[in-house]
């Protein structure tokens, strides 16, 4: 079976004045269907460059990237949003919730944005939102929520639409310890539940419930363990 995720030989430059900067060289990697993967690194390894060309919101210089069967780095802006509405789901660090709307108005915002019926979008989005623990708080304001039940709504929101595959960007990098060990076990539960996830932290003791961690420097992958049976 092909693996839901595959970069091949994939090389990431970036010019800066007169410098080339290599975000990532010769990279490849396969994920495969409900793998929980944790990439970690210092600073500037290429973390976030990987995270971004498997979310398709950057395009490699060269090499390929297939998402679910589908080659998405040749793909134009209009297919792949559209790839990417029902495929992927992306968490980041600093929630990105909008202010003025409430936890279920946040949730409810992609199922919006693909035109799903209204009596619909509720339903699912407060499915969601009990999903991740925050039944009692759907109709707060992000103001109102901390920093954990924030990042919670974010991944309610990134799930909404049913994507086989979640993308979590530093997602415990604004949180405290505790709140950040449960966004850890969210994940998890959520990959025992099916969904493959690619887990991008420079914290390797948050990397501990993953199926497989792997390790990157200078834009290379430098360890990449065979993944292990859960």
């Amino acid at each position: 079976m092909a693996a839901l995720i595959e970069l091949k030989n994939v090389t990431r430059i970036y010019n800066v004045g007169a410098r080339t900067l290599y975000a990532l060289r010769d990279v490849s990697l396969q994920i495969e269907r409900g793998e929980f993967v944790a990439v970690v690194g210092p600073s500037g390894s290429g973390k976030s460059t990987l995270l971004n060309l498997v979310g398709g919101i950057d395009q490699p210089t060269n090499g390929e990237v297939w998402v679910d069967g589908t080659r998405i780095d040749t793909m134009d802006e209009n297919a792949l949003a559209k790839f990417r509405r029902n495929h992927i789901g992306i968490v980041f660090q600093f929630f990105q919730l909008l202010p003025t709307l409430t936890a279920l108005e946040n949730v409810s915002l992609p199922m919006e944005l693909r035109g799903d019926e209204r009596k619909n979008r509720r339903a699912r989005a407060e499915a969601m939102l009990a999903r991740v623990g925050l039944a009692a708080r759907m109709s707060q304001l992000p103001s109102e929520l901390s920093g954990g039940e924030q990042q919670r709504v974010a991944v309610a929101r990134a799930l909404v639409n049913d994507p086989p595959i979640l993308l979590a960007d530093e997602p415990t990098g604004n949180l405290d310890s505790a709140n950040a060990e449960g966004i850890i076990v969210l994940l998890r539960e959520l990959a025992d539940a099916g969904k493959t996830i690619l887990l991008i932290t420079h914290e390797a003791n948050l990397a501990h419930a993953a199926h497989r961690t792997i390790v990157m420097r200078d834009g290379q992958i430098v360890a990449q363990p065979f993944p292990v049976e859960s």
